[in-house]
């Protein structure tokens, strides 16, 4: 481990480590097929079942998480410039790893310009984008960051940091592709657009002590992604 690196102290007692974790398989596939089973009778479409799947997850983890989320946000206080200075740099590599990513998937032949993933993004905002806003800015950083950065990359940590980064970036890239590399497994390519955010959002946590800085990187990510979706839309 380097010499210079920062201190880890943010952490999960047993009860919430297991809280975290237990969330993955109800959130990946638990909640969604009992959502798409009910959604017809409740007269729910695909924007209100996602936005309901990530309202029911911020409640959880705002529920069984709230002392941990509350200890996190003393090191955000503690050091809130250096912590924004962390989220501005993470975010300026992140553009770099995605022009990386971008260059690769150029080299291989087929591979849409536009993942599934953020054309399904796309098709949901144009039929309600505040939903989808709220949704993607503000609740999904909260939950995703609980599980596959407190929950995955925490627990890992204790023992081994660089399985730590390699489950969590492996966790998170393989969740944003999954359902649709299942009906076309050309989509599995796509994984490598969503590793260089994976393995800042964990540097970012690692680097701040507090799972805020993850939360709030994500957010900016997800908001400036919304932002340019809705160019490419207005452009279509």
């Amino acid at each position: 481990m380097r010499k210079n690196l920062p201190e880890f102290t943010s952490r999960l007692s047993r009860g919430e480590t297991i809280a975290a974790l237990l969330y993955l398989p109800v959130h990946i596939a638990l909640l969604p097929m009992a959502l798409v089973l009910a959604g017809p009778s409740l007269g729910l479409n695909e924007v209100d079942l996602n936005l309901l799947s990530y309202i029911i997850g911020t409640g959880y983890m705002l529920l069984l998480l709230f002392k941990f989320l509350r200890r996190d946000f003393d090191p955000l206080l503690d050091r809130p410039g250096y912590c924004a200075l962390e989220v501005i740099t993470g975010y300026a590599l992140m553009y770099i790893g995605n022009t990386v990513a971008a260059g690769l998937l150029m080299l291989v032949p087929g591979v849409a310009e536009i993942n599934p993933n953020n054309s399904a993004v796309m098709e949901m905002a144009s039929m309600a984008w505040g939903k989808v806003s709220a949704m993607a800015i503000f609740l999904a950083p909260i939950v995703e960051e609980c599980m596959f950065r407190a929950g995955i990359f925490e627990t890992l940590r204790r023992y081994n940091r660089w399985a730590a980064y390699v489950a969590s970036v492996l966790a998170f890239s393989v969740y944003h592709v999954y359902g649709y590399a299942m009906t076309n497994s050309m989509y599995w390519i796509y994984i490598v657009q969503y590793i260089p955010v994976s393995i800042l959002l964990c540097r970012v946590y690692e680097r701040t002590n507090t799972i805020w800085s993850s939360i709030f990187f994500h957010m900016l990510v997800n908001w400036m992604s919304m932002n340019t979706l809705k160019m490419l839309e207005s452009l279509m």
